[in-house]
C-alpha cells in the first residue's frame, strides 16, 4: 500500500453526496474525507462516486489459477487480483473461497493456505482484500479446523451452501457436466462421486453442525448466512439458527421470506448486466424491481458491479445514487462497516472517479491512497504539480 495518503480537493466534479448528484468538491486528508483548503485537482467531466464494496467475488480463482491445470503462485493471484478490483472502482472485496467436501482449490486445505497467503500479502494490497467462506453443509468432520481458521483469521463472514443435491441432479440428467466438474478438480467422475456419496452420509448430523458453527460465529462476532437458496422453506431454516444473509436465491419466494423477517438479500451484479441469470435462475432485475434485493456483488466479474448501476439508473428502475448504494452503501451497512460506504466529513477516503461521457473508472482512491489512475483523470493530477502530495508505492 502507498504509504502517504493524499491531501487534496477534488474541484469541478459531479459528487454522490446526501443520497443526490451534487456539483460540488470533495476533500481528503489523512486518508478520510475533510474540509478546508487544500491543493486542488480539477476534474470537470468526472463523476465521485463512494468505492464500491463487494461482498462476494470469486474472479480471483482466475488469477490464481487461469486453467486448472496451471495454477500460479498465490502471492501472484491475489498480487492481480488486488489491482483487478482496484481498477473496476472496489476498495473493499471479499474472496468467496470455498471450504468443501469438494477438496483441491475448493478444500479446506487450500483454504487455509489461501489464508495464510493473504495474511502474508495484506501489507502490501492497495484494496482492502477479505475472505468470505463459503462452507459447504455437509463438511461436519471438518468443525473444529473450520473454527480454528475463522478464529485464527479473524474472518468475519461465512455462508453456508450445500451443491450435493446439484451433483446428484447432474448425474443423473447431464453426466457429461458431472465430467468437467471432476476435471476440474483433477479426478474422474467415479471419483467425484465417490466424493458425493461420501458426503451424503452426513446428512443426519449436518443439522448439528450448523448450530453449533452459528453458535460460536456469534460468539465471535461473525456475520454468516446461506448461498444458493432454492425456496421459502430453506432460507427460513438458516434464517432461524441465524443465518440472515441470503446470498443469490435462485427463486423469488427465497428472496421474499428472506425480506419478510429482515434478512438481506445479495444478487450478483453480472446477472444484472447481462439481462437475467446464466444458470437459469430468477433475474436480479425481478427481484430490484420489487425492492427484494439490497446489494450486487461482482460474483465472477469485478467490471459488473458499476455497470449494474448505471444500467438500473438508465432502465429507470432507480435512480443513480439509489442504484450505487446497492454497490456501496448498502454492502457497508451489512457488513457493519461505519466508515465507509458514503461520503461524509471523517468518513474512509474511498472514491471511484468516473469518466461522466464514457463511464470508464479512471480512477480508484482507496483509505485517501491512488489504487489506480488512467486516462485523462491521470493527466488531471498531473497537471496539478509538483504541488500535490502524491503518495508513492
Amino acid at each position: 500500500m502507498p504509504r502517504h495518503p493524499l491531501s487534496l480537493r477534488l474541484t469541478g466534479a459531479t459528487v454522490l453526496r446526501d443520497g443526490e448528484m451534487q456539483k460540488r468538491s470533495l476533500a481528503i486528508e489523512h486518508g478520510r474525507i475533510s474540509k478546508g483548503p487544500l491543493p486542488e485537482v480539477n476534474l470537470a467531466g468526472y463523476l465521485l462516486m463512494p468505492g464500491i464494496i463487494d461482498l462476494h467475488g470469486d474472479a480471483f480463482e482466475r488469477h490464481i489459477a487461469p486453467r486448472p491445470s496451471a495454477p500460479f503462485p498465490l502471492e501472484t493471484g491475489l498480487r492481480a487480483t488486488d489491482r483487478d478490483a482496484a481498477a473496476h472502482g472496489i476498495t473493499t472485496a471479499w474472496l468467496a473461497q470455498s471450504w468443501s467436501w469438494e477438496g483441491g482449490h475448493r478444500g479446506p486445505a487450500y483454504a487455509e493456505t489461501l489464508l495464510d497467503a493473504l495474511a502474508g500479502y495484506c501489507q502490501h494490497s492497495i484494496t482492502d482484500l477479505r475472505v468470505q467462506i463459503r462452507c459447504e453443509t455437509h463438511t461436519v468432520d471438518t468443525a473444529e479446523q473450520l473454527l480454528a481458521a475463522v478464529e485464527r483469521h479473524k474472518i468475519g463472514y461465512v455462508v453456508f451452501n450445500n451443491h450435493l443435491d446439484e451433483a446428484v441432479h447432474l448425474a443423473r440428467l447431464r453426466p457429461e457436466e458431472i465430467a468437467i466438474w471432476a476435471k476440474k478438480a483433477g479426478r474422474t467422475p467415479e471419483q467425484h462421486m465417490h466424493l458425493v456419496h461420501q458426503a451424503q452420509e452426513q446428512t443426519p448430523h449436518v443439522p448439528r453442525y450448523l448450530c453449533k458453527l452459528a453458535e460460536r460465529f456469534d460468539q465471535l462476532g461473525v456475520l454468516y448466512g446461506s448461498h444458493d437458496d432454492p425456496d421459502g422453506d430453506t432460507r427460513e431454516r438458516f434464517s432461524m439458527i441465524g443465518a440472515r444473509i441470503c446470498e443469490f436465491p435462485t427463486a423469488r419466494p427465497a428472496a421474499a421470506l428472506a425480506k419478510a423477517v429482515g434478512d438481506h438479500v445479495l444478487m450478483g451484479a453480472p446477472n444484472i448486466v447481462r439481462g437475467g441469470s446464466q444458470s437459469g435462475n430468477i433475474a436480479a432485475i425481478e427481484l430490484v424491481e420489487d425492492d427484494l434485493c439490497d446489494a450486487l456483488v461482482s460474483d465472477y466479474y469485478y467490471p459488473a458491479l458499476a455497470q449494474a448501476a448505471f444500467r438500473l439508473a438508465d432502465d429507470g428502475l432507480l435512480s443513480l445514487p439509489k442504484a450505487w448504494a446497492l454497490i456501496s452503501q448498502n454492502p457497508a451497512n451489512i457488513m457493519g462497516l461505519a466508515d465507509r460506504g458514503y461520503f461524509d466529513h471523517g468518513r474512509r477516503a474511498d472514491i471511484a472517479i468516473i469518466n461522466e461521457q464514457t463511464r470508464a473508472i479512471e480512477g480508484t482512491i482507496s483509505g485517501g491512497r491512488i489504487t489506480h489512475l488512467v486516462g485523462e483523470a491521470a493527466h488531471r493530477f498531473f497537471q496539478a504539480g509538483r504541488a500535490l502530495p502524491m503518495a508513492a508505492e
